[in-house]
């Protein structure tokens, strides 16, 4: 699931790295939503399986969020200016995860069903580790101080 984010090879660019490793968090979240929307049984154990992950990874997210947050600081030419742009990427990257929870709900029930009741596996799972799945990617942006 994640993996398939990134089967698209490390760019070896800062940015394009950077996009694709943080829309491999966003997928999960995606689906997430998208388990909770239409398979509700699996809301409570998908939920505690988030939470550990989230958890497990804290210091990757945080890291991530952090890079987002200052690659946007750096192209904006005053305060003002990054507070429009953060608006602008934040609005985009929930408008890219809605656009990937839709792709999820219409894959079907069945297919939407199986991915539900895995996803707590599938978080313990190396799939579900970013830091192996996109392990090129993080080697780039980490390069970058």
């Amino acid at each position: 699931m994640a993996a398939q984010v990134a089967a698209q090879k490390a760019s070896g660019d800062y940015a394009t790295d950077l996009g694709y490793v943080y829309g491999g968090y966003q997928r999960i979240i995606a689906l997430r939503e998208a388990c909770d929307e239409a398979v509700p049984a699996t809301r409570a154990a998908n939920g505690q399986a988030f939470l550990k992950w989230q958890t497990q990874h804290g210091e990757l997210l945080a890291e991530l969020k952090r890079r987002v947050t200052a690659m946007i600081r750096r192209a904006s030419s005053d305060e003002k200016d990054y507070a429009r742009s953060l608006g602008k990427y934040e609005g985009a990257i929930l408008l890219s995860r809605e656009e990937q929870k839709m792709a999820f709900l219409l894959a079907g029930h069945e297919v939407l069903q199986r991915q539900c009741r895995g996803m707590p596996e599938l978080l313990k799972g190396p799939e579900g580790d970013l830091s192996v799945v996109f392990a090129d990617e993080l080697e780039t942006i980490r390069k970058h101080k």
